[in-house]
């Protein structure tokens, strides 16, 4: 993986929430999930690099997980607006240097942006955008930016790594992305082992920062 390692909180193990830990830590970076659901907790913590049950809306239990000495804090709390805009109050009071949030609406965003959060998103929304994006690169099918650095696509198989396996591509070290998923005649592989070896037709779901996902589908 290209770059420096860093250090990564994310509270909310819903499906954006869960999906975003688990691709951070798979480029290698150091990722703590936080959920006041224990099963999420259970479920998400073989992904990252440690997972915690606390409710985010608890001031004192934030400030013991050390929020200021983390890169960025992602707040992926979508349901409860009123809990989403309190845990992004304590976060940036307790002097995070980034924050990024979820906004379910663009009200939702106005408030988040108007106390301080640095990067709002639209998971939902943003699927218009990206669809979008993709029509002027060939074989990048979808595409989201969830942050300033990193991409999520939907990616044609490059024709030449058909009839390889991952490792064999080597496509962390060489190209510095990771592959959350293939989809395969209607099928998604999530987390395809080291192991599995790329067909002709294959559609990769893959993460990585701009440069490297250029580099990729140029």
């Amino acid at each position: 993986m290209k770059g420096k390692t860093k250090q990564f909180m994310v509270l909310g193990m819903g499906l954006f929430g869960s999906s975003l830990a688990k691709a951070l830590h798979e480029l290698g970076h150091e990722v703590l999930a936080v959920d006041s659901d224990a099963d999420l907790v259970e479920a998400i913590a073989p992904y990252v690099t440690q997972a915690v049950q606390i409710d985010a809306t608890d001031e004192a239990a934030l400030q013991e997980l050390g929020v200021r000495n983390f890169d960025a804090v992602i707040v992926s709390i979508g349901k409860k607006l009123r809990d989403s805009i309190l845990v992004c109050v304590i976060i940036k009071e307790l002097g995070v240097p980034y924050l990024i949030a979820k906004a379910t609406d663009e009200i939702h965003a106005k408030v988040l942006r108007k106390i301080g959060v640095d990067r709002v998103v639209f998971p939902e929304r943003d699927m218009g955008v990206r669809v979008a994006k993709s029509l002027s690169t060939p074989n990048v099918l979808e595409m989201m930016e969830f942050s300033g650095d990193y991409q999520l696509i939907e990616i044609i198989l490059p024709a030449k790594w058909a009839g390889h396996s991952i490792i064999e591509v080597d496509v962390r070290r060489k190209y510095g992305i990771s592959i959350l998923a293939i989809q395969r005649n209607g099928q998604f592989i999530v987390s395809p082992l080291p192991e599995a070896v790329f067909e002709t037709g294959d559609i990769l779901l893959v993460l990585g920062q701009k440069d490297d996902i250029n580099n990729l589908s140029g």
